[in-house]
């Protein structure tokens, strides 16, 4: 995809909500791959800023690896972090069965960027629409196909944010979701 932009960095701070769910937690690990620095390095100062003035700790913990997340969430369990955020990586979407599978074994409350996690057994999800982003894809795909060149299209900025709950998940933690946060939710997977 060319000539779209997404939230990652302007959502990732917001997904701090997850301390609604769980508001005596004082650590929230957020996990990040250190090899994309425009993601992980954005993203961090971004969520570091959201998590004073919240009055939260935040552990910074890197992966880019398989082995790398399983040695991350042995951290989170050591150091008894109370929630997890996910950082918006491609190399996150092709570890997502992972992930997913490490924060429900762990009890570890998560919240990833993308519906496709909730739907894959993860807690919740906030940020960009993926249908809004493939549709500008698309949008874009026919200007190009009717003679419009590429490199005189706008980048365009996807603007719709979701957010997810997978309320089975939610069971299995033992967590109860507050009803103003199902309020907000775009879907709840039962």
């Amino acid at each position: 995809m060319t000539g779209m932009s997404g939230l990652a960095v302007g959502t990732v701070a917001k997904r701090l909500f997850v301390h609604e769910l769980m508001p005596t937690t004082e650590e929230i690990a957020f996990l990040r791959n250190p090899t994309n620095p425009n993601f992980s390095g954005l993203e961090t100062r971004e969520l570091q800023g959201a998590a004073v003035v919240l009055g939260l700790r935040l552990l910074i913990l890197n992966a880019s690896s398989a082995p790398e997340i399983e040695e991350a969430f042995a951290n989170i369990v050591a150091q008894r972090v109370g929630a997890f955020l996910l950082g918006t990586d491609p190399f996150f979407i092709s570890a997502r069965d992972q992930l997913v599978t490490l924060a429900n074994r762990y009890r570890i409350p998560a919240i990833y960027p993308f519906r496709e996690d909730v739907i894959a057994g993860g807690l919740m999800s906030y940020g960009s629409s993926n249908r809004d982003s493939y549709r500008l894809v698309g949008d874009y795909t026919g200007r190009i196909l009717k003679g419009e060149r590429p490199g005189e299209l706008p980048v365009q900025q996807v603007t719709k944010v979701e957010m997810f709950l997978n309320l089975k998940t939610a069971r299995a933690l033992g967590l109860t979701i507050p009803l103003p946060l199902l309020g907000r939710a775009d879907e709840v997977i039962e």
